[in-house]
């Protein structure tokens, strides 16, 4: 078939240039045509890559366009507003709508089937009071009994998203929207990039097992450069970042196209080599050294709140931090709660969809083992799994949050349009990508007030609904509030699904509930 083929080329291409000697100049048009297809035919027999362009040359470059534009075709073409994943579209409009300041309002009632499996709903009163009524500040103080410099954190915030991991142009506008509302900025594991400080927004400096921002040649701790780069008026916060949501037990994927000089001179690390931060931490590995670590920041950066992240795993480990807190006395200021749902970047499948408990459970169970320590008085904790509208941050609210992240929400207040391409560093609108092309693409003095009018929204809808409860502040809100549809004629209310535990049960064995003996006896504060 190859020699077949390359021989009728040959003489078409001859008859072609013979006929464009002594025809029409129409002749010399097909002839550039017929050029680049042949020469892209023989390469196709010889790769040695892929077996359908050996064995359809020319031809077999179709499938990958098709694959290419399956995404695209579906996403705009084909999904309903409830199907598309991660977002669905309906999710993607609101905030579209809200970050442009425009009508978010839906017509003619619910899409959602109200009567299908796993719909859920919340429960209003029938005595609701007026949203300007609604006495709350909607900020939230986070500082336990020794923090020095405790901060006043806005109900929603800007989940960890790293330079890096995003592009400049996306930092500088999330910094300057988080400025425009007052409300907080997670740097992301990739450590403080000038772009961070642009607009003087508060930040939250996160720091992941690569210690980037505060890291030694060889990849440990530096306390002097932590101390350096926490001295800074706009760090509000530090988080200890254990595992995430994308990747939990994995450690930080940055892929080398991405690592521009300038990226690996701000982290330092190698330009154009793939990042892998280690799965685990070098300056702690048991509880009662993570809290100890804990304690050591929070000195360094002055007394300023220092908590950490972790996605769930093994319960049993999340009592051992506990009982570690009940030995040692130290507390962290905060705790933020991943969900094995979330993600921003790159990650194996494997990682990415089967590793990692999910966010409501996750955050049901922390909230009952800090009640159960009686820890949870001077812990505030963070929810952070597809916080997109007002009613997640109520439910994540009802299941124990004080406060919430947003990432992928964030981004499309950016203009993210959901084409999954961020580990490739080919992000169509710029978000993603350090492709200068690209970024140009992505107007900061645009898309920070995007982001700021997409906060506000969501935090205002937010009051409305804490006002359709009748309620003045999110600390009345319970898990009777959230109801779930088990089958066709059976709820069930988040307390019947999430039972309760009581205060300071889990503090001695002969109160521990039955459903908690096994971690509790499992959890030791010297181990993970």
């Amino acid at each position: 078939m190859r020699i077949r083929f390359i021989i009728i080329s040959l003489i078409t291409i001859a008859l072609m240039v013979m006929g464009g000697l002594y025809l029409a100049n129409w002749i010399w048009y097909l002839l550039i045509l017929a050029v680049p297809v042949f020469l892209i035919g023989i390469y196709d027999m010889v790769q040695k890559k892929h077996s359908i362009l050996r064995i359809y040359p020319v031809m077999g470059h179709f499938r990958y366009v098709a694959d290419w534009m399956r995404p695209k075709i579906y996403q705009y073409f084909v999904e309903s507003d409830y199907e598309g994943r991660p977002f669905p579209r309906t999710f993607r409009s609101t905030i579209y709508s809200r970050a442009k300041d425009d009508m978010d309002t839906s017509p003619f009632g619910t899409l959602s089937n109200v009567y299908a499996e796993g719909y859920e709903w919340m429960n209003h009163s029938l005595n609701p009071i007026d949203p300007e009524d609604v006495g709350w500040n909607k900020r939230v103080l986070i500082g336990g009994p020794e923090c020095r410099q405790p901060y006043s954190a806005s109900i929603l915030n800007v989940s960890a998203m790293s330079f890096g991991s995003l592009s400049k142009n996306a930092i500088m506008a999330l910094n300057g929207g988080a400025a425009i509302g007052n409300f907080a900025h997670n740097t992301g594991e990739g450590g403080i990039s000038p772009y961070h400080n642009q607009f003087g927004g508060d930040l939250i400096f996160q720091i992941g097992t690569g210690y980037f921002g505060c890291r030694t040649p060889d990849g440990n701790f530096d306390p002097n450069k932590f101390a350096e780069r926490t001295a800074a008026d706009n760090v509000k916060m530090i988080e200890l970042k254990l595992s995430q949501g994308a990747k939990p037990g994995h450690g930080g994927i940055l892929p080398g196209k991405k690592v521009t000089p300038e990226i690996a001179e701000i982290r330092n690390i190698e330009p154009y080599k793939d990042v892998i931060s280690p799965p685990y931490h070098k300056a702690f590995s048991n509880p009662v050294g993570l809290l100890s670590f804990i304690q050591e920041l929070r000195t360094l950066s002055g007394g300023k709140p220092v908590g950490f992240k972790l996605c769930l795993g093994h319960q049993y480990q999340f009592v051992s931090i506990c009982k570690a807190m009940i030995e040692t006395g130290i507390k962290p200021d905060f705790i933020a709660i991943d969900g094995g749902e979330g993600g921003t970047g790159a990650a194996p499948l494997e990682f990415s969809n089967s590793v990692g408990f999910p966010f409501r459970e996750a955050l049901a169970f922390a909230y009952d083992a800090l009640v159960g320590f009686d820890l949870k008085r001077d812990i505030k904790l963070i929810g952070a799994g597809k916080i997109a509208t007002g009613f997640h941050i109520y439910r994540a609210i009802a299941l124990g949050a004080d406060l919430c992240y947003s990432a992928r929400a964030m981004m499309m207040a950016l203009g993210c349009i959901q084409a999954l391409q961020c580990n490739k560093n080919t992000c169509p609108v710029g978000v993603t990508s350090q492709d200068p092309s690209r970024v140009q693409g992505l107007v900061v003095e645009d898309k920070k007030n995007r982001v700021a009018n997409y906060h506000k929204e969501t935090v205002e809808s937010f009051v409305e609904l804490l006002a359709a409860s009748g309620m003045t502040d999110p600390d009345l809100i319970g898990r009777h509030h959230i109801c779930r549809r088990i089958v066709m004629n059976q709820t069930q209310r988040y307390d019947e699904i999430y039972p309760y535990i009581s205060k300071g049960c889990l503090l001695n064995e002969s109160n521990v509930p039955k459903e908690w003996q096994v971690n509790w006896q499992m959890g030791n504060p010297k181990v993970f």
